[in-house]
């Protein structure tokens, strides 16, 4: 079985193009069926962050697997695949291993080090698993990446100088405005990031911040956090000539602060500047508005060159990281590499055997008058007996090979007789003698 990853991140696509292949992160049911449905990928998982829009899945034909996965891509955002196929990269096998962990670890995130994306994959995790998409494969490998991610952060110092794209909001802030003290902030949407960057704002010295949400209750309670004040998400526009500072992440389809409704807040704020800091994907203002004078729009492409300054010390912390990850690679493929049927078979059997012999050499030991045709016939009768045994898990390991339950039915053997990994190659051979049990 081959883990395989589909994707595309802000390296390799703008925004404007992973804004039109995101996945709603409230419905996720559908899509991870339809991945599933696919001929040929036995497990799913999808990762949908304003980054990064990444397919994980397993597959017995990896090359199959990952074309299926691009054409589902574009053909459930219904965009040709000529048009994303460009910003698309794949991985299999250890590369794909090393990808997802990497990516667990925030090595290949826009600010390293950032700790929102293990949360982020945890949540895609959680949906895979609620909705039955997740099986053997990708549980024991989803919960390998977390336990990499943090001996990563435990082990190196890649999260000191703590950066991230709402520091990076706080920077811009400054900028602009220089003091924050007398600004108003409004932050739309109340998810992790956003509270995130409420707290780097109040932590720099901002004491007047509003949230609105579409879930009222949602932002009480983070305005409470922040000593702040919770506007009806249908009110806020009425707020926004108040605001100096916006910072909006919301699951939108489309854009909810206009050209023509900026326009009309600058008329009524006489002009005074506004920062505008848009890190939703699909965004969330309309881009057009970064033509009025006086309006800072930034998006979260914009951000990347914000928090470069920070990531010096990061980047040698990331040495030992990859270090770390390169590691654990091997021990993961390892595991991978044993959920073969073949392999486990020959172990299962050299094992077996092994037991045979050592119990048949303690007989002759301690019956020293057996002559040469009992002992054959002692020999003839174990063999037949290992044979049986073997014959029945024999046959349905064969038989479960080729669907969703081999690997299952594999591990289990593994794990019942404690088999080590894999049996040279040269040992293969003789998996088909001597099992048919007669």
């Amino acid at each position: 079985m081959n883990i395989i990853v589909v994707g595309l991140s802000h390296k390799t696509a703008p925004v404007e193009i992973r804004e039109r292949l995101a996945f709603p992160p409230t419905a996720m049911e559908a899509p991870l069926h339809a991945m599933l449905a696919l001929p040929g990928i036995s497990e799913g998982l999808i990762v949908s962050t304003c980054n990064r829009v990444e397919l994980y899945a397993t597959s017995r034909d990896a090359d199959a697997g990952i074309a299926q996965l691009k054409r589902f891509l574009a053909e459930h955002h219904k965009i040709a695949i000529e048009d994303i196929e460009p910003h698309l990269y794949d991985s299999r096998g250890e590369d794909a291993i090393r990808h997802v962990f990497r990516v667990a670890s925030s090595l290949d995130s826009m600010v390293i080090g950032e700790p929102q994306i293990l949360g982020q994959i945890k949540t895609a995790y959680g949906y895979a698993s609620e909705f039955k998409t997740a099986g053997l494969i990708l549980n024991r490998f989803l919960h390998k990446a977390f336990s990499v991610a943090k001996r990563v952060r435990t082990e190196t110092n890649i999260a000191s100088n703590a950066v991230s794209v709402s520091f990076a909001a706080v920077e811009l802030a400054r900028k602009i405005f220089t003091a924050l003290n007398d600004k108003t902030v409004l932050i739309i949407g109340a998810g992790e990031m956003c509270e995130l960057a409420a707290r780097h704002f109040v932590n720099n010295g901002v004491t007047s911040v509003m949230v609105t949400n579409r879930t009222l209750e949602k932002a009480e309670k983070l305005a409470q956090e922040f000593h702040g004040r919770a506007v009806p998400f249908s009110e806020f526009p009425h707020h926004l000539h108040q605001v100096d500072i916006i910072l909006t992440s919301t699951g939108a389809p489309d854009f909810i602060l206009g050209h023509k409704q900026v326009e009309d807040v600058l008329r009524l704020r006489k002009n005074k500047p506004m920062l505008m800091i848009d890190i939703a994907v699909p965004r969330d203002i309309d881009p057009r508005v970064n033509d009025l004078d006086n309006i800072y729009l930034y998006d979260v492409d914009d951000l990347q060159g914000v928090v470069q300054a920070n990531l010096k010390e990061r980047q040698k912390e990331a040495k030992k990281a990859e270090a770390i990850i390169h590691e654990e690679i091997g021990q993961f493929f390892r595991w991978l590499s044993c959920l073969d049927v073949v392999p486990t078979v020959v172990s299962l059997r050299k094992k077996m055997e092994e037991i045979r012999q050592r119990e048949m050499e303690k007989t002759f030991a301690s019956l020293k008058n057996l002559g040469a045709d009992e002992k054959k016939a002692i020999e003839a009768l174990t063999g037949a007996i290992i044979n049986k045994i073997l014959h029945q898990p024999t046959s349905v390991l064969k038989q479960a090979q080729n669907d969703a339950s081999g690997d299952s039915y594999v591990d289990a053997v593994r794990a019942l007789f404690g088999l080590e990994c894999p049996a040279p190659e040269g040992e293969m051979a003789h998996i088909d003698q001597d099992v048919s049990g007669k």
